[in-house]
C-alpha cells in the first residue's frame, strides 16, 4: 500500500512538472490585441480615406436624393389627380412614374455596388498598412502574439493605439 502511494505521488509530481513548464512557458509569452475597427476610426489615413469616398460619391448621393423627391412627388400628384385625369393620361403618367421608378432603382442598386466596391479597396489599403505596422511593433517590442477582432480581451493587452500612432507617424 505505501509503494502504491509513493508511485501514485511520484506520478502526481511527475505530472505537475509537466504540465506546469507549459504553464510557466505561456505566462512567459508576451501577447497584443488590435481593434481593427478602431483603426477604421481613429487612423488618419481612415478617416483621409472616409473623406475621399464621401467627396467622390456625393454628387451622386444628391442626384438619387433629388430622384427620390421627383419620385414622391410624382406619386403625391397620381394620388391626388387620378380620379379627375382622363384614362389614358393616367395610364401615361403611371408608366412615367413605373419608368422612372425603375431607373431610380438600378442607379441606387449601382451606386451602392460602387460605393461597397470603393470602401471595400480603400479598407484592404489601410489594412495592409496596419498590418505592416502590427508586424513592426511585434517585432521592435518582441511580441509572440497579436490578435486581431476577439470577442474580448482585457485593455491591457490592447496594443490597438499605437498601431494608430504608427499609421499616423507614416510607417
Amino acid at each position: 500500500m505505501l509503494k502504491t502511494q509513493s508511485v501514485l505521488a511520484a506520478s502526481v509530481c511527475a505530472a505537475v512538472a509537466a504540465f506546469s513548464s507549459p504553464l510557466l512557458q505561456a505566462a512567459e509569452l508576451k501577447i497584443g490585441y488590435v481593434d481593427t475597427q478602431r483603426i477604421f476610426r481613429n487612423a488618419p489615413s481612415a478617416i483621409k480615406a472616409a473623406k475621399e469616398i464621401e467627396a467622390e460619391f456625393s454628387k451622386r448621393d444628391q442626384e438619387l436624393q433629388r430622384m427620390a423627391k421627383q419620385l414622391q412627388g410624382m406619386q403625391e400628384n397620381l394620388e391626388k389627380n387620378s380620379v379627375t385625369m382622363s384614362e389614358s393620361e393616367r395610364r401615361s403618367k403611371e408608366r412615367e412614374f413605373s419608368e422612372m421608378s425603375r431607373e431610380f432603382q438600378r442607379k441606387q442598386r449601382e451606386f451602392r455596388e460602387d460605393l461597397n466596391l470603393r470602401q471595400n479597396e480603400a479598407n484592404a489599403a489601410i489594412i495592409e498598412k496596419a498590418n505592416r505596422a502590427i508586424k513592426q511593433i511585434a517585432d521592435s517590442q518582441k511580441y509572440d502574439l497579436i490578435l486581431q477582432d476577439v470577442v474580448w480581451v482585457s485593455p491591457r493587452l490592447d496594443i490597438t493605439d499605437q498601431v494608430v500612432k504608427a499609421l499616423s507617424d507614416g510607417k
